[in-house]
């Protein structure tokens, strides 16, 4: 028999991840504060428990998948976790991670933080990873047990680490989406469909412009000698106030893509003007 596994909270993605646990073969109790929720579970065979503490004890590992870390503390609250196992996939920030496995592990548990690099649908399959920090004992111990989730990764003893990669992660991806909403709403209005533009011009754009992040970030570990940026920053800034006035003419409001503009003076002004955009990366750091 597999490990029994237990899930705290039954959205979107807390189904999706008893709905993986399910097909694995593992023994799984679920609990959600709306009682009934996602009754596609009760047919794939879940075993609904009738209250948080009751779905801790039912099994060595409890999956909480809530809304908010306030969420995941107002759940557990004064719930015995000794000997149990806590990995904890809500999206949170990397000290509340830490203060999180704090409490947790004064209270007899082992934790395991959890950030979550895909969409509901993708769990199970092969493009899904989990970032996992924490307990280095515990994470060996389940790391089978997690693997029907997605691919687990583990990335270091300090709890917030994963919360940390996941951040950075979503940080890269809402920063190109808004790259990629303000293009497309340039050429609104335009008479040029969007499916086509897409398609044939930005998605292939983008994707060439990404091989460019290995280059930025060995910047980053090895300066480069002065003078040897490909496209320095001072003309870079000279030619961003023409993205925001097209934007502008267009009736395109540049609030998504302005602040690129403000760091590109600002590195200027700090005499980085001959450098690459990995000097830019310097400049976001307020303590630099």
């Amino acid at each position: 028999m597999k490990t029994p596994v237990t899930v705290l909270g039954l959205g979107a993605m807390g189904t999706a991840l008893a709905q993986a646990f399910l097909a694995a073969g593992h023994p799984t109790t679920v609990w959600n504060r709306t009682p009934g929720r996602s009754p596609e579970l009760d047919a794939l065979g879940a075993v609904r428990a009738e209250t948080p503490g009751d779905a801790v004890q039912a099994s060595p590992l409890t999956v909480v998948c809530l809304l908010v870390d306030t969420t995941v503390r107002d759940t557990l609250d004064g719930i015995d976790l000794t000997g149990k196992v806590i990995a904890n996939l809500t999206n949170s920030t990397p000290d509340q991670a830490r203060a999180l496995s704090d409490e947790f592990v004064a209270r007899g548990a082992s934790y395991l933080d959890g950030g979550i690099m895909a969409v509901p649908v993708m769990i199970g399959g092969p493009a899904a990873f989990i970032f996992y920090s924490g307990d280095s004992a515990a994470y060996e111990r389940h790391q089978a047990n997690l693997a029907p989730l997605a691919r687990p990764v583990y990335v270091g003893k300090d709890a917030g680490l994963a919360a940390l990669y996941d951040i950075a992660l979503l940080s890269g991806m809402y920063g190109m989406f808004a790259g990629a909403q303000h293009s497309l709403a340039l050429m609104q209005g335009e008479d040029i469909p969007a499916v086509e533009f897409a398609e044939k011009f930005l998605i292939p754009w983008l994707t060439a412009m990404l091989g460019t992040v290995s280059g930025m970030a060995a910047d980053l570990d090895i300066p480069p000698a002065p003078g040897t940026a490909g496209s320095n920053l001072a003309m870079q800034a000279a030619a961003f106030d023409n993205l925001i006035d097209t934007a502008v003419a267009q009736g395109v409001d540049p609030t998504l893509l302005a602040p690129v503009g403000d760091v590109l003076n600002k590195a200027v002004d700090a005499g980085h003007g001959d450098e690459d955009l990995a000097a830019m990366v310097h400049l976001l750091k307020t303590n630099a």
